[in-house]
């Protein structure tokens, strides 16, 4: 049997961090391996624990979500980063996919759903429903420069056309399976699609190439 998933949750809710814990604990393949209740000691406990997955509480004192997120991901840190708030349209969420979350979960997300994205997550696949994928890119972009879009232009014109067709469909927030049925292709040859088009947009996450793919205006 593969190792479970292992999960670090990080929240100064004390009851949300228990209820957390049920839930994730109640599944065999996952493991919650420990608990912050602020971001300098997730960050501190994530560096210690190196689990496959983080749920980060964007809103927290000492040190919230956003800076724990950026911090993590600028030290290489290879957990995926889930960012947890009460609303959707949370402008720090928006910020928080910019600088390498791999997602995001509105806290009163059912457990069925909370488990399969954490799992999701562990797998590299997105967080985010289709729908809410492209409301989150085209929020994101809208103030974008045109350098910016100058930049994400250069950057697209490095991709093969096959390339190009799975980042287009990455950023409909399509799973790797749909991208395999939709284009024809096995899901191993998507992920090395994946893989190299992440490498080619100077993105950390599938989030932040669909960001590139609308910033050069193609989604």
């Amino acid at each position: 049997m593969s190792e479970p998933v292992s999960v670090v949750v990080v929240d100064d809710d004390a009851l949300v961090r228990a209820g957390l814990g049920l839930i994730l604990g109640g599944s065999p393949d996952l493991e919650v391996v420990g608990e912050a209740p602020d971001g300098a000691a997730g960050v501190e406990l994530v560096g210690r624990q190196r689990p496959d997955v983080v749920l980060m509480d964007i809103r927290m004192p000492r040190l919230d979500g956003l800076e724990a997120t950026r911090r993590l991901v600028a030290a290489g840190t290879p957990s995926r980063v889930i960012v947890l708030t009460t609303f959707d349209t949370d402008d720090m969420v928006l910020e928080a996919l910019r600088v390498g979350a791999a997602g995001f979960l509105l806290k009163d997300t059912p457990p069925d759903r909370l488990v399969a994205a954490v799992r999701a997550a562990a797998a590299g696949e997105p967080t985010l429903s289709p729908s809410v994928t492209s409301q989150l890119i085209a929020t994101v972009s809208r103030s974008s420069a045109p350098d910016g879009r100058r930049a994400a232009t250069q950057r697209v014109a490095s991709l093969t056309e096959r390339e190009r067709e799975v980042a287009l469909a990455v950023a409909r927030g399509l799973s790797n399976a749909e991208v395999a049925g939709e284009l024809y292709m096995s899901v191993p040859t998507v992920k090395t699609h994946v893989s190299r088009i992440l490498t080619k947009l100077d993105a950390a996450n599938r989030v932040q190439a669909a960001i590139v793919m609308h910033d050069a205006g193609l989604v």
